[in-house]
């Protein structure tokens, strides 16, 4: 077990970071692009400034972890072990990630860019995605009740094909909400 460790500006592309659990540490500024977390235990830990985009993730346990000012594109968080999953995001890019099936409640995306995210069929249930950009996000067969997307922006969610119940809109995002209708909102 590796504790409270701080690793700063480390390139883990080409050689993989050691395999082990990894319980309270930062990892800042340090690049896995392309690389592999697969089979990897991270316990209350923190990235900051890190690129993790199109890392393997299988099998990976993030527990309590907190992702701040990451690139994260195209990460398949459905292929991460569920077990115990928690973790937030502010200021992250996670374009083109996928929560497929997850169950996310009380999900922190804080001023995120979600940029074709596929959150279909993922249990976001007092989700927050306060000033996050959500251009072209998949919600189907999402539940999204007690969601917050009142400061949300570029979101299209069909309320035919997702659970609503609660979830909070602002008059600003009702386009967002009928864009299938093609009704003009003024």
């Amino acid at each position: 077990m590796i504790l409270d460790q701080t690793f700063t500006n480390q390139e883990y592309s080409k050689t993989r970071l050691p395999r082990g659990e990894y319980e309270n540490c930062v990892f800042e500024g340090c690049t896995f692009e392309n690389g592999y977390l697969d089979n990897q235990n991270f316990m209350e830990c923190e990235f900051i400034a890190c690129n993790l985009s199109n890392a393997n993730v299988a099998h990976t346990i993030f527990k309590e972890v907190h992702f701040s000012d990451c690139k994260m594109i195209g990460l398949k968080f459905e292929d991460c072990n569920d077990f115990l999953m928690d973790f937030t995001f502010q200021n992250c890019t996670l374009n083109f990630s996928s929560f497929y099936g997850l169950a996310l409640k009380k999900q922190d995306f804080k001023a995120c860019k979600l940029m074709e995210v596929d959150f279909t069929q993922a249990n976001l249930a007092h989700a927050n995605f306060e000033y996050s950009y959500l251009d072209n996000a998949i919600f189907s067969q999402t539940n999204l009740q007690n969601a917050d997307f009142t400061k949300a922006l570029n979101f299209s969610i069909d309320p035919e094909k997702n659970q609503l119940k609660n979830a909070r809109f602002t008059k600003e995002g009702l386009p967002g909400l009928l864009k299938k209708y093609q009704l003009m909102v003024e």
